[in-house]
């Protein structure tokens, strides 16, 4: 099912770039973005978690193909470098903290560090050249992991069964290096535009990325029956144009 989503979404957007209804356009647009990651990991069997923090940034692209009534067609597309992961929440039964036996809270973090590459099908209303717009975008991503660390305040996890121990003991994780470091899966965004004439675009946005890969084996040798990215994030974006039609408004 994943799979057959994915090729649907790779089908949709070339048809903004083909399309023969509506008034076309040849707008070019490059410029950078940046931005701040919220992530996770969806591992089965369940570790407990909350938000890991880091950043992402790169280079951006957008062609301008078509305006079809009052919706701004375009293809978008970045090449990110994002710092993703997973962030572990470590609590006994009682939801307290995990004290290990060097006297501290048990805390524990990956960092997984990935090249992405998102390409949208963009979809605006608004403004083209001068004043604000409102957009939709939604396509594919790719990542490839170029390294991960880990953050961690103890040698052995606390697994006493005393009631001072973690209550999710699925610890498994925490020695296994990254297996598949190719990952794959499905981005969608919100936001707005505000374009400027001889100055350029400037775009504010909330995305969402959800993995339809893995991070582990998914065999039924494997210990993880799932382990998908995911996050959002919140990015601001730069683009100053190359190609410009003449008749924008």
């Amino acid at each position: 099912m994943h799979r057959k989503k994915l090729t649907a979404l790779l089908m949709i957007l070339p048809l903004c770039a083909y399309a023969q209804v509506g008034d076309h356009r040849s707008d070019l647009s490059i410029g950078g973005n940046a931005g701040y990651v919220l992530s996770n990991v969806g591992f089965d069997p369940k570790v407990s978690q909350s938000m890991h923090g880091g950043i992402t940034a790169g280079l951006s692209v957008k062609y301008v193909c078509e305006k079809y009534f009052n919706t701004i067609c375009s293809i978008y597309g970045e090449v990110n470098y994002a710092s993703m992961g997973w962030k572990q929440n470590i609590r006994t039964s009682k939801d307290e903290p995990v004290i290990n036996a060097n006297g501290t809270a048990e805390e524990y973090s990956r960092t997984l560090n990935y090249l992405q590459i998102p390409v949208f099908a963009h979809l605006a209303w608004g403004r083209e050249q001068s004043g604000f717009n409102f957009f939709v975008q939604a396509g594919p991503q790719i990542g490839i992991l170029l390294n991960e660390t880990t953050a961690k305040n103890y040698e052995t996890p606390n697994l006493s069964k005393d009631g001072s121990g973690r209550s999710n003991t699925i610890v498994e994780q925490e020695s296994m290096p990254v297996e598949k470091k190719f990952d794959y899966g499905i981005a969608a965004g919100l936001g707005a535009e505000w374009s400027i004439p001889h100055l350029g675009h400037f775009l504010i946005e909330a995305r969402y990325y959800y993995g339809l890969g893995n991070i582990y084996g998914n065999t039924k040798q494997d210990f993880f029956g799932k382990s998908n990215n995911s996050n959002i994030l919140v990015k601001a974006t730069y683009l100053f144009d190359i190609i410009k039609s003449k008749n924008n408004r």
